[in-house]
């Protein structure tokens, strides 16, 4: 299945190390063509591109934050981790803004081929000091037709989790569901896992309609968040309540 949409669907973190600590909640994701957004802009009256609208999406939200197109960065981003850019449609996974602000912890572009295939995926990760990272990795669908790819932490996101750890992404490609999932790892335990799933919905005046009256202050739950599980973890450290207390899934 191609072309942009939305997913809905929930976040969820487990963290295990220094201290258990577990969170959820509901939001929804865009998966934005890059190529045709333009056209989105013209014909959804609630979006815009690279302008103002209830929900938007521009360039500099995201690659080196300039608001150049963003295509040469993906592309450019790929050919620096030793990879041939796919020649295909690159599409993004990542919330837009509402009412004019967004947060995205992470957002993934999704690299094809001009088959559709997919070849790539570059996971842009951003931290709340205004700083973000690239991880350009090839994708290749297992015998499940999920996408696994391991890499080094290579960017401080948060002052709780050091940096000599490993990643793991393991990813379902875009369709009616999607899924991606983070774990953060250290001799093959799992310190924190992330993972949001989402249903597909079309990307419409509709739709947006619907998402807003649901998640009528999404982008800033997020940021609020994060920074108020931050503040329930470090409390939770200063009493020294640094065991595991409970089991947590693992990625494989």
């Amino acid at each position: 299945m191609t072309g942009s949409c939305l997913f809905a669907g929930e976040v969820v973190h487990v963290r295990r190390r220094p201290t258990f600590h577990r969170l959820s909640y509901r939001i929804f994701m865009g998966l934005f063509d890059l190529d045709e957004l333009p056209a989105l802009s013209r014909n959804i009256r609630l979006f815009g591109y690279n302008r103002a609208a209830l929900f938007s999406f521009h360039d500099r939200d995201h690659g080196d934050g300039s608001g150049h197109p963003l295509r040469p960065q993906v592309e450019q981003a790929l050919a620096d981790a030793g990879i041939e850019p796919p020649g295909g449609p690159i599409r993004i996974l990542c919330m837009p803004r509402l009412l004019g602000y967004v947060f995205n912890p992470i957002s993934v572009y999704f690299c094809h081929d001009r088959a559709g295939r997919l070849c790539a995926t570059v996971h842009e990760v951003n931290n709340t000091f205004g700083e973000r990272h690239f991880y350009a990795l090839p994708a290749v669908a297992g015998y499940d037709g999920r996408v696994r790819q391991d890499c080094m932490k290579q960017f401080r996101v948060s002052p709780f989790l050091p940096m000599d750890l490993d990643y793991r992404f393991v990813i379902v490609p875009p369709d009616e569901t999607t899924s991606v999932s983070i774990a953060a790892r250290r001799d093959d335990e799992d310190i924190l896992i992330a993972w949001f799933n989402g249903r597909r919905h079309p990307l419409n005046d509709a739709a947006l309609a619907r998402q807003w009256l649901t998640h009528p202050a999404m982008t800033w739950k997020v940021i609020a968040g994060i920074h108020w599980e931050a503040l329930f973890l470090w409390r939770k450290l200063r009493r020294g309540k640094s065991t595991i207390t409970a089991p947590a899934p693992s990625i494989k």
